[in-house]
């Protein structure tokens, strides 16, 4: 190669070296759920519940309608889940993202607060908190449907059915029950066709024996037994509302 081409030939690849650690260096201080920021969040919870159900077996249906009727809000014309939902005892927020709802939820629970529900199924801290590392771990939408499957597992196992179990993941008193299963059964009907959802694309798939990572929720452990919901019991039954941030 002759000497200009090749002095060319350099100034380019360094050039296009100094780009690639340039690139590098700024996605550095990035958190490190940059990625979430950038996916249409409404999609974020489905494509937790799909990961979900193929490592626990938790039908795909029933995490996608509780989903829904947890967090969901309307949106082109379907009800669709948001990860960044916050119930902070029986007033139901939905903010922009998960820094911001993070935030206000370690702001509350700095002042005292227990009973409030976080990310995409929507787990109460109060009963739960104990089997996650972290309140940030709690909105990690992965991390918050696989423990709301596996509590679904365990529900279904007791309960003899996935309806029974759906009721009792919102609470153990019938009327309770009763009514959110009144709900849950508008979200499942809802999802009879595929345009309802999406769920791709889906990346590393956990395998289906996926180990039980939460103490809380092994057998013969003193888990929420009693307390079969996830969210608070409110009374008289009714639904917190929810309003965006």
């Amino acid at each position: 190669m002759p000497d200009t081409a090749l002095r060319r030939h350099c100034h380019g690849l360094h050039i296009w070296i100094k780009q690639i650690l340039l690139c590098g260096l700024l996605a550095l201080p990035q958190p490190c759920f940059a990625s979430e920021a950038r996916a249409d969040p409404h999609h974020i919870c489905d494509r937790a519940a799909d990961q979900a159900s193929r490592s626990s077996g938790v039908p795909l249906e029933v995490l996608l309608a509780i989903t829904r009727t947890e967090t969901g809000r309307r949106r082109n014309g379907q009800t669709q889940p948001w990860p960044w939902t916050v119930n902070m005892e029986g007033h139901g927020l939905w903010f922009q993202s998960r820094a911001e709802a993070l935030a206000y939820a370690t702001r509350h629970q700095a002042g005292g607060a227990t009973r409030f529900d976080i990310g995409c199924f929507q787990i109460n801290y109060h009963w739960h908190g104990a089997a996650f590392a972290s309140l940030d771990a709690m909105f990690d939408p992965d991390t918050n449907a696989r423990y709301a499957a596996a509590f679904l597992t365990r529900l279904q196992g007791e309960l003899g059915s996935w309806d029974a179990a759906a009721g009792a993941y919102h609470s153990r008193r019938p009327e309770h029950a009763t009514n959110y299963l009144a709900r849950y059964h508008q979200q499942l009907a809802a999802l009879d066709t595929p345009a309802t959802i999406d769920t791709a694309p889906v990346a590393d798939p956990r395998p289906a024996d996926r180990p039980n990572r939460f103490p809380l929720l092994q057998s013969g452990a003193a888990a929420s037994a009693h307390h079969g919901s996830l969210v608070p019991r409110l009374t008289g039954g009714a639904r917190a509302l929810f309003r965006h941030m």
